[in-house]
């Protein structure tokens, strides 16, 4: 829901324009719906470097410890840091301070379990009813929490991913990277990664500052004067990060925009070289993934869209890997959050294994083309569209796990609504992008008629 100020309330946490819908109060109110849920335990804090992370991260601690939670601040950290960091410390929950890819003037926060994952929607919607009830949990003086730094978890995290991948092949391999943190989060531990791997590494915004140096969400249209640079200082790829450094993009040698979707893929196809088992992703991932997962004989599955259903789905079937189409790495040796840090290790133990450039591993995965479009309508009035949709194309296969996905042989089409605004997703995948922009234009006039 969206608040009569343009504050985004939902399961995942809230979100909003500093100074305009986002206030210290609300992360106040945030906090102390956050302790009631958590009972007063120990909560893991941390923020993306946007400079209003600091202004909130005060108003978060008062509202954890006036709840009693002994607070273990993280300060500056990527995502899945603090997911691993809440298991490492054993920590009833955490929150990390973000806006995601939103622009610079958002912010908002993210909640983790005591597993260290996201929390689930059950789970969120809790905290967003005390939340939205004014619900408090104050304790007497004596009672109240304190806040301990906690500077270890980068290097936690930094070390898991090590003993993950195959570090002295990577060394032999000589490979060379151009890293775009863009000021997020991420910029200090993917060079400490990259370096401890002694791979040649040219920064981009590393300092996590939260100074932007291009619209934050990873998009070709947003990485184009990026792309270049990889190929002027002879980088083997490059990779880009979001703001809380919970996606990774790819560009290639010759400075070409890979994307997010084969991020997934050719981690994938690295991973279940070592170790055969259940593959799961999203019902909008592309399909290349499911054909890396054929070619090795495991499982496949999706989920409904987001990364605690994806999560929940792996647990389920006990999945080795998996992920979400926007470049979202899961690997539950990790942890179940998306993780750009462990994706640029198994990424470059394959470019080191097969000796091959990054380019030509791309050319070797199937073609596809996603189209994704959006349109306004009444969410009372999905039941019907969806029954038009499986009219208009009976021959498809029909999955309503999350909206409606259609599959034939080789496209699919995935109609969805939005969690927080009055309009419905449309997303289709063929091999030819015409097929796929067809496939929509289709839907949508089904949608709208």
């Amino acid at each position: 829901m969206s608040t009569a100020n343009g504050l985004i309330v939902s399961v995942s946490g809230i979100r909003g324009a500093i100074g305009r819908s986002l206030t210290p109060a609300d992360a106040l109110a945030f906090a102390s719906a956050l302790g009631a849920y958590v009972n007063g335990g120990p909560v893991v804090v941390g923020r993306d470097g946007r400079p209003s992370g600091a202004m909130l991260r005060h108003a978060i601690l008062a509202g954890l410890t006036a709840a009693g939670c002994e607070v273990h601040d993280l300060t500056v950290a990527p995502t899945p840091t603090v997911g691993l960091a809440v298991r490492t410390l054993q920590a009833a929950g955490g929150v990390q301070i973000t806006a995601s890819h939103n622009p610079a003037e958002w912010n908002g926060f993210k909640l983790f379990g005591p597993d260290g994952r996201v929390l689930s929607a059950v789970e969120g919607r809790k905290v967003q009813t005390l939340f939205e009830t004014g619900a408090a949990a104050l304790v007497p003086w004596n009672k109240i929490g304190g806040v301990q730094d906690y500077h270890k978890a980068e290097d936690d995290h930094r070390e898991r991913v090590l003993q993950l991948v195959d570090v002295e092949a990577i060394r032999a391999a000589g490979l060379s990277a151009f890293l775009d943190a863009n000021g997020g989060a991420g910029g200090p531990l993917g060079f400490a990664v990259l370096a401890s791997l002694g791979v040649e590494t040219v920064c981009h915004g590393c300092d996590a500052d939260g100074a932007f140096l291009h619209e934050p969400e990873p998009t070709e249209a947003n990485l184009r004067e990026v792309g270049p640079l990889v190929r002027v200082h002879g980088a083997h790829i490059g990779f880009a990060l979001d703001p809380d450094s919970d996606r990774l993009a790819l560009i290639d040698e010759n400075g070409r925009y890979i994307g997010e979707e084969l991020t997934l893929a050719l981690a994938a196809r690295f991973r279940l070289s070592r170790e055969r088992g259940p593959v799961v992703v999203n019902m909008s991932t592309s399909r290349v993934v499911e054909d890396v997962a054929t070619r090795f004989g495991c499982a496949f599955h999706r989920s409904a869209v987001g990364e605690a259903n994806v999560a929940d789905k792996m647990l389920e079937v006990g999945a080795v890997f998996g992920g979400e189409g926007n470049g979202g790495v899961i690997d539950p040796r990790v942890g179940l959050v998306r993780d750009p840090f462990i994706g640029m290790g198994l990424i470059l133990n394959l470019m080191a294994e097969t000796g091959k450039k990054l380019s030509e591993l791309v050319a070797e995965l199937p073609t596809y083309h996603i189209v994704k479009d959006k349109y306004t309508v009444e969410r009372e009035r999905l039941p019907e569209l969806f029954e038009a949709l499986t009219k208009r194309w009976p021959e498809a296969r029909a999955d309503r796990t999350d909206g409606l996905r259609l599959d034939w042989a080789d496209r699919w089409l995935h109609v969805r609504p939005s969690n927080t605004e009055p309009i419905v997703r449309v997303i289709a995948e063929a091999p030819w992008a015409a097929e796929a922009k067809e496939l929509c234009r289709a839907a949508g006039a089904l949608l709208t008629a």
